[in-house]
């Protein structure tokens, strides 16, 4: 095997276990959605392709890599399932038949292998996809707008840059049009779309991080793939592309996989919110109880006004009414270091070793005392206190 058959087979296995873990996670999210059945049934076209090119390619297997060519000649079709999804309507009748006839056609005719129609196929199978992206593009460009939901709108602009970013990865697994290329790249090109898409279905906020932080692993994958083709001798420019593009494939796959697991395990394991949520408690007590059974609230002391007689309640009641949760490491809140009701309060929280203090009531006073753990103080817990601390509140004291 040559340097460049053996970056094409694992970029593309890496590229068909990526995709099959995107399926997993896309099935989890929304098993019965229309939109979703179709776009598992087009991964899973290009999966299959991934799987049986990489293997052949591995193995040696001429049969293989001649079959690879069915799953690549019906990947136009995949693509045109995904369209009418999203725009809600059928695609017109002659270009479902002409993708449906051609990617039979192609992939036969691929499949069967004859010698002299190795290069006159791989042209005719390149074309075609190309002409299948087209026509899905030229739907997607050509709908009303106005049929479609605001946010269908959006991510069908997503998709065409997707389409426009990846097509210059498809074209390098043509090596009859690209015969110098170093590395096929239709595999590493499939994976930034799949990490594309699930960034999309995040929230503004969170769609931000998880592409700050998919750059890092593009960005840090790369160095480390171009860092490693340095330690075989005679190293070229060809090599070094080689490397990186395995070490991308690599981390790519391997973020969607531990994505996609730490997910399963969340869901096993309820959070603050899915605790309150299911808890059958009726009383603020019988709610608390139940929160202590969460690892954070497990050292969540209450404290009712009775039992604040040494902190002045009286001077409490008055900077505690315009608080909700507060942090120590905010102290002084505002204020002077040296305010009475901030003394009070950081003393409270120091005699529980607390970092935070939610306040319920401010008249009367009802607050917990609870220390959160360095691991576990991050945005989402502070969001999650903070919609606890509300719920608490709305909770009555007695049936």
């Amino acid at each position: 095997m040559t340097p460049g058959m053996i970056a094409d087979s694992i970029v593309n296995l890496c590229g068909a276990i990526g995709l099959a873990v995107t399926m997993l996670t896309l099935h989890r999210r929304d098993p019965k959605g229309p939109l979703t059945r179709r776009l598992l049934i087009a991964l899973g076209i290009i999966a299959s392709l991934f799987l049986v090119r990489g293997t052949a390619w591995w193995s040696g297997s001429v049969l293989l890599n001649n079959l690879s060519a069915i799953p690549a000649a019906l990947v136009p079709l995949g693509a045109l399932i995904v369209t009418e999804g999203i725009l809600r309507r059928h695609a017109p009748r002659a270009a479902k038949i002409a993708i449906l006839a051609g990617g039979i056609v192609i992939g036969l005719a691929g499949a069967l292998g004859f010698e002299p129609l190795v290069t006159p196929t791989a042209v005719l199978l390149a074309l075609f996809q190309l002409a299948g992206f087209a026509i899905c593009a030229w739907l997607l460009a050509t709908r009303d707008p106005a049929t479609l939901m605001a946010s269908e709108n959006r991510s069908i602009g997503r998709l065409a840059v997707g389409a426009i970013l990846v097509i210059p990865f498809v074209l390098t697994d043509f090596r009859v049009l690209i015969p110098n290329i170093p590395v096929r790249l239709g595999a590493l090109g499939a994976l930034l779309v799949v990490t594309a898409i699930l960034i999309a279905e995040r929230g503004a906020e969170t769609q931000r991080q998880a592409l700050l932080l998919t750059v890092l692993r593009v960005a840090s994958s790369a160095l480390l793939g171009a860092a490693a083709a340095f330690v075989a001798p005679d190293v070229d420019a060809a090599q070094v592309v080689r490397f990186c593009a395995i070490a991308i494939a690599g981390v790519l796959t391997i973020g969607l996989m531990v994505d996609a697991l730490r997910a399963h395990f969340e869901s096993q394991v309820p959070g603050i919110l899915n605790s309150v949520a299911a808890s059958p408690a009726q009383t603020r007590d019988a709610l608390i109880a139940e929160l202590a059974r969460h690892p954070i609230f497990e050292s969540a002391r209450r404290y009712r006004e009775s039992e604040l007689l040494a902190y002045d309640p009286a001077l409490l009641r008055d900077f505690l009414s315009t608080r909700r949760v507060l942090r120590r490491p905010d102290a002084p809140w505002a204020l002077a270091a040296s305010d009475p009701a901030v003394e009070r309060v950081v003393s409270l929280m120091k005699a529980n070793s607390a970092t935070h203090l939610v306040v319920l009531s401010h008249d009367p006073i009802d607050v917990i005392a609870l220390a959160v753990p360095v691991i576990s103080a991050d945005p989402a817990t502070e969001t999650a206190l903070a919609l606890v601390r509300r719920l608490l509140a709305l909770t009555p004291e007695t049936t």
